[in-house]
């Protein structure tokens, strides 16, 4: 069996998401300095190209990983030989062969891979979407079964994320309607409507009124 594969689906405002995918990322930081891990991390997001996609995803993880590990920046000398020095185009399939073949190089520590806000990639209506494709990889990495990768995927509850990752999830947090979760988006509300300036001539039944009517339609999120 393999070990260590988490699954964490996590519906939060943006603007907080942060909080927790960076304690995460800390924690991990901290064994990195220690010599005790490697890190690789990527945020989705939609507003970017190089950030919404299979082929920006797996680029951006190859490097971090080669840049703290000599025998993964040999192995990716080689890759980039092999493909003319640059002058051959690598297919997104060759770069997640790449970093499938890096992870299971002997001899390294822990591998950690935090893949951050899922859902922000765009789930189009082709055959395969940017989202699809990401979801695809992270099927592919755990079935690898690599006893020292270690897996994080945070996310909004997408109905076309949660059955995919769910079966694949060692362990799985869900925010969705936590107390605090709830209680951190009304207090984000309240904070918002007591300094914005044009709030502040409000009586206040009006503040709270609306801070009822907007966390409920929040939905957790």
């Amino acid at each position: 069996m393999f070990s260590g594969t988490f699954i964490m689906t996590c519906s939060l405002w943006r603007n907080l998401s942060i909080l927790d995918s960076s304690a995460i990322t800390e924690d991990i930081l901290g064994m990195c300095k220690r010599g005790q891990a490697l890190l690789g991390f990527f945020y989705c997001d939609f507003r970017e190209d190089l950030k919404k996609d299979l082929r920006g995803l797996l680029s951006s993880l190859v490097v971090q990983l080669c840049d703290q590990s000599d025998a993964y920046c040999a192995f990716l000398s080689d890759f980039y030989s092999a493909h003319g020095r640059g002058s051959q185009y690598a297919s997104d399939s060759e770069l997640l062969q790449c970093l499938k073949d890096m992870v299971k190089i002997p001899g390294q520590t822990n591998v950690y891979i935090i893949i951050d806000a899922l859902d922000e990639c765009p789930n189009t209506n082709d055959l395969a979407s940017p989202r699809d494709k990401v979801l695809d990889l992270v099927k592919d990495l755990v079935d690898l079964r690599v006893p020292r990768l270690r897996i994080c995927v945070t996310s909004r509850p997408e109905a076309d994320i949660e059955p995919v990752l769910s079966p694949l999830s060692f362990h799985s947090i869900s925010l969705h309607c936590e107390r605090g979760q709830i209680q951190d988006i009304t207090e984000y509300i309240r904070t918002v409507i007591d300094t914005h300036r044009e709030f502040r001539r409000w009586k206040a039944k009006d503040k709270e009124l609306v801070i009822a009517v907007i966390t409920k339609k929040a939905d957790g999120m």
